[in-house]
């Protein structure tokens, strides 16, 4: 796929089923990750994956972080917290990790995993993976955070959802580049 074409057309995917990415395909998704930009070179990202009966431990940490937040969660509530990780065959947790640096803030860390995340998200377009970014209460729930084991630096910056496209992948929305830029006017 043409870098342009995947850069201009890359949708997210939300409705994904069997089978997840394989080993090979998630070699490529990692390593795409892996060339975000990086000031320092610190790395500031880790990955961890969700596959198989992990999807459903996965939903009963929701379903525990939402009666932690929220008590008197109905017994629906709960279930749909259970079934968010079964969505996907796959999912990947994207995790910042914040280093004390004396030239590179918090701020610059965070945008670099998240460049991270989109590097993997290309790099599932490219291979017709369909994938899509979702965060939510649970993305920034400590509970969560403490049951995935992160540390006290480190923040979930994102769930994402990996699989086969189930039906048709929408197209791209067309944007008109002038709607979002204008020139500086130094005075």
């Amino acid at each position: 796929m043409d870098a342009l074409d995947l850069l201009l057309n890359r949708v997210s995917v939300t409705r994904l089923c069997d089978p997840a990415p394989d080993a090979a395909q998630l070699d490529l998704l990692f390593r795409a990750a892996l060339r975000a930009p990086d000031h320092a070179q610190l790395r500031p990202w880790r990955f961890l994956t969700v596959a198989g009966e992990a999807r459903e431990q996965l939903g009963e940490l929701f379903a525990t972080a939402l009666l932690a937040r929220e008590p008197d969660s109905t017994a629906e509530a709960l279930q749909k917290a259970r079934n968010m990780p079964l969505r996907a065959p796959l999912l990947v947790v994207v995790i910042a990790r914040l280093q004390a640096h004396p030239k590179v803030p918090e701020s610059e860390q965070l945008l670099a995993a998240g460049c991270a995340a989109h590097g993997l998200l290309l790099a599932a377009h490219a291979q017709g993976i369909g994938a899509v970014w979702r965060t939510g209460d649970f993305a920034y729930d400590p509970t969560v955070s403490s049951g995935l084991g992160l540390s006290a630096q480190e923040r979930v910056l994102g769930f994402l959802y990996l699989g086969t496209p189930e039906g048709r992948v929408r197209t791209a929305p067309v944007l008109d580049p002038a709607d979002f830029v204008s020139a500086w006017a130094a005075r």
